[in-house]
C-alpha cells in the first residue's frame, strides 16, 4: 500500500473482516496554529464509498476541500464534530486538548462506532477498539474524510473570528504562525483567542507587559 495512491478502504476492510461494522475515521485540524480552537471530526462512511479526489486535507486546495466537504456530507453514515477551545488548550496542552476534541467528536456519533481508525493518536479509556495509523489521513479513506470535515469546519470558525478581530487577518492565515500573523501579533498584542502557552504568543505577552511597565515608569518619573 502506497500513499502515492491516495487513501483507500484497506484499513476499513481489515476491520470489517474482524466483525466490526460502524468504523469511524478520526482526525483533527488546528494543532499547530497560535490562535483558535483545535477541531476534530469522526466520520463513518458506507461500504465501498466512492469519493473522487479525496485525500489528506493538507494536500488539497481550499476549493477542493469545499467540494469534497459537500460530497462527504452526502455520503456519510454518521458524523460527529468536537472541539477544544483556547482555554482548554492552554490548560491541558495541545495533545491532550486534541484528544479531548476527538472524544467529543466520537460522542456525537449515534449510534456509536464499534471501531476507530485514528490519525496517529491513541485515546486511552475510550472503551472502543482503536487503531492509530501514522499518516492515516493519506492512507485511510475515512480518516481522510474526517481530516477534510475538521479542516473546513475550523477554517469557517476562523472566518468568524476574523470578523471579530479583523486586525489579525485570521481569514488569511487561519491562526497559523505566518510572517504576517507574527507581525500583527507584535503590533497589536494577543487577543482572547490566542494560545498563551505557545511561545510566540507568550513572548508577545511579555513584550506588551514590558512596554506597559516602561510607560508606567515614564509617567511616574514625569510627576
Amino acid at each position: 500500500m502506497s500513499d502515492l495512491m491516495g487513501p483507500t478502504e484497506e484499513f476499513e476492510r481489515a476491520a470489517r473482516l474482524c466483525g466490526y461494522r460502524r468504523i469511524a475515521g478520526i482526525d483533527e485540524a488546528g494543532r499547530g496554529p497560535l490562535a483558535g480552537p483545535v477541531v476534530a471530526a469522526a466520520v463513518v462512511l458506507p461500504v465501498r464509498c466512492r469519493l473522487s479526489g479525496i485525500n489528506d486535507s493538507k494536500q488539497l486546495s481550499e476549493g477542493e476541500r469545499a467540494r469534497l466537504y459537500a460530497a462527504i456530507l452526502e455520503h456519510v453514515v454518521g458524523m460527529g464534530i468536537g472541539s477544544a477551545d483556547v482555554g482548554e488548550i492552554d490548560r491541558l496542552n495541545i495533545l491532550e486538548a486534541t484528544k479531548l476534541a476527538m472524544r467529543r467528536a466520537i460522542d456525537q456519533l449515534a449510534p456509536p462506532p464499534d471501531y476507530l481508525l485514528i490519525d496517529a493518536v491513541t485515546l486511552p479509556g475510550i472503551g472502543i477498539p482503536e487503531r492509530p495509523i501514522i499518516k492515516g489521513d493519506s492512507l485511510s479513506l475515512s480518516i481522510a474524510a474526517a481530516s477534510i470535515i475538521a479542516k473546513v469546519t475550523r477554517d469557517r470558525l476562523m472566518a468568524e473570528y476574523h470578523d471579530m478581530f479583523p486586525e489579525y487577518d485570521f481569514l488569511s492565515h487561519k491562526g497559523y504562525g505566518t510572517r504576517e500573523h507574527l507581525q500583527r501579533l507584535a503590533r497589536h498584542g494577543p487577543c482572547s483567542i490566542h494560545r498563551q502557552t505557545f511561545r510566540p504568543v507568550h513572548e508577545a505577552i511579555l513584550a506588551v507587559n514590558r512596554e506597559s511597565s516602561r510607560r508606567m515608569c515614564g509617567t511616574v518619573l514625569e510627576q
